[in-house]
Order: C-alpha cells, then structure tokens, then sequence
C-alpha cells in the first residue's frame, strides 16, 4: 500500500503486539519533529544567574541596597548567588558571614527559597536562592 501511494512504511511501535505501523511520508514527518523541538526549546525559559558580594563587615546600609537589588533580580525570575567573599585575615570572621547569608535568606524566604545553605569554599562562603514560583 506504501509504494502505491509513493510514501514510506513507518513502524511507530515495534515491542506492541501486533506492531503499529504507519503509512507516512518519513521526510515530513522528520521535519515536523524537528519544527515542534525548536518550538518547545523557545519556550523553554533559560535561567540566568545573578550575583552578590557581600564583605563579612558589610554596613547595615550597604546590606539593606544590596538586599533591594536581591529582590529585583528575584522578582524577574533570576537565581540569585550571594557570597561572602574573605580578604587576608578577615577569614576568622566565617561566622560572621554566615550570619549575613542566613539573614539574607530569611529576609527574602517570601520572595524566593534557598537552593544551598552557605557553604565554604576556599576564601568565600555560597549561597543559592531560586525564585519561587509565581501564578
């Protein structure tokens, strides 16, 4: 019946009992599939990360500006990554940047929800915050 109608046998199912098979011209059918991939991957949104840098003696001032640009960047949609970073000897403050990344995150838990705890890693202390999701 394929050939007479000039197009391909293509078997859709072959571990059904019996087998499903169609009668369709294969090259369409490829360029179709491929039409609706690039569709899905444009709808598909991207992530994009933004970054914070906080000192482990940040001001309160300072932290209260970098906090209002933590809230735009989560309002859009972006992840956020705040770090502390540590310069020379500043490194025996870690409790102290500890405890600006975890009122960062309890400051903003309405906004969005905490990826990663604070980790340290080599001279600057992480932390992950992706955007909670909006309706």
């Amino acid at each position: 019946m394929a050939e007479e109608l000039g197009l391909d046998l293509v078997e859709i199912s072959p571990n059904a009992k019996p087998p499903v098979c169609k009668i369709l011209d294969y090259k369409k059918f490829l360029y179709e599939q491929k039409k609706r991939d690039k569709a899905m991957k444009a709808k598909a949104s991207k992530v994009t990360v933004k970054e914070i840098r906080f000192g482990p003696n940040t001001d309160d001032h300072d932290y209260e500006f970098k906090k209002k640009h933590a809230e735009k960047f989560l309002k859009e949609g972006s992840k956020l990554k705040a770090y502390v970073f540590f310069k020379g000897r500043s490194i025996v403050y870690k409790d102290k940047g500890e405890i600006l990344l975890l009122k960062l995150a309890s400051e903003l838990e309405d906004l969005g929800k905490v990826e990663q705890m604070p980790k340290l890693e080599g001279k600057r202390m992480t932390m992950f915050i992706a955007p909670k999701k909006t309706k």
